[in-house]
């Protein structure tokens, strides 16, 4: 007999998917459309798809506003770490309190033992390290074991994540079969509350927060000319910077204190270590002396070698076996043992 399960239904094919395996594996099934974000004069978020894909199904549907939990606990921080000259990642916050913290506990006041997602990766009880485990997708192309970081114990034991063991072209077609409405329907891309990409604007528009100019330095602290605000640069970036270098220049780092963006050659970017805070072990209970693991610093890059070593304040010190570009403040470096992740957490300036 299966479990009481609410599934997160965006609307999209891959939590529609999610849930008519759960369904078929014996579960039953109850639909959840979360209504987190509607931009200014706007109706909220259309969860028309998701409702006729559990009405096709046969399943109960539910929408939980959880508008102002996703300001408070998504969107102003991520306006508080562009403000600290950090590039944040939204995406991996949201999974850490709306869509396993506060879902799991909508799940419970509804009855439902566990919650399910349709995300790219796999859960398991690993008796290696004697306890639950985010585990790679099968394809590795869709994988999104990256975001999962963050999650704790309790939410690992009552989660399922249907689709980690297929391809994304195998779920389109079981949504075709199934004649879902949003088989075709194309992935999103784009951070949900920007979806224009310019952060920006996000930032100034909707949080009020102001972005000063200030100045463009060398490494030596030599001014070369003048910025738009440190909120509208990235580390690595070598386009729109408008200034004249006599040669590329790219961003190496910024000061939001100092209001400073310093330019250098691309070498520049590339660091034997770097330092991470706030880590969330899932595997190890905690890291109490250095351990071999590979290292992903952003989303789309393939993991590297490094050793990972107990720092000061509760940090990670990783240092990689080879120089890593840009790993960048803000975003997140998640440690793996081959497909298992072993935790992660945020990299920090020095």
């Amino acid at each position: 007999m299966g479990n009481k399960v609410l599934i997160g239904m965006s609307g999209g094919v891959d939590s529609s998917t999610a849930a008519l395996l759960l369904q078929k594996a014996g579960h039953e099934v109850t639909g959840c459309t979360l209504q987190l974000y509607s931009p200014p004069g706007k109706p909220p978020i259309d969860v028309e798809d998701a409702k006729k894909v559990a009405q096709r199904m046969g399943v109960e549907h539910i929408t939980v506003n959880l508008e102002d939990c996703f300001r408070k606990n998504v969107i102003e921080p991520f306006g508080q770490s562009y403000v600290m000259g950090e590039t944040p990642n939204p995406c991996i916050n949201c999974n850490r309190t709306i869509k396993f913290g506060q879902m799991l506990q909508v799940a419970r006041k509804h009855g439902c033992s566990h919650i399910a997602t349709g995300h790219y990766a796999q859960v398991e009880f690993n008796e290696k390290y004697g306890r639950w485990v985010v585990k790679k997708a099968v394809d590795h192309t869709k994988d999104q074991s990256y975001v999962l970081y963050v999650m704790s114990q309790d939410q690992l034991s009552h989660t399922y994540f249907p689709l980690g063991g297929m391809t994304k072209p195998e779920a389109r077609a079981i949504a075709e079969e199934n004649g879902f409405v949003n088989a075709n329907k194309p992935d999103s891309q784009d951070i949900c509350f920007v979806p224009d990409g310019d952060y920006a604007a996000f930032l100034t528009n909707e949080l009020g927060i102001k972005s000063k100019q200030g100045n463009f330095v060398d490494k030596n602290g030599t001014v070369l000319g003048k910025h738009k605000g440190v909120i509208h640069y990235t580390i690595g970036q070598r386009r729109g910077l408008n200034i004249s270098f006599g040669k590329r220049a790219f961003v190496i780092s910024k000061d939001a204190v100092t209001n400073t963006v310093t330019l250098g050659d691309d070498i520049d970017l590339h660091v034997s270590s770097c330092l991470v805070r706030d880590p969330n072990w899932i595997a190890l209970e905690a890291l109490t002396q250095p351990v071999r693991a590979s290292v992903k610093t952003r989303y789309s890059q393939k993991e590297v070698a490094a050793t990972l070593s107990p720092a000061s304040n509760g940090r990670v010190l990783v240092e990689f076996d080879q120089p890593q570009r840009a790993p960048s403040p803000g975003q997140a470096a998640v440690f793996y043992d081959g497909d298992i992740v072993l935790g992660g957490g945020t990299i920090t300036a020095e």
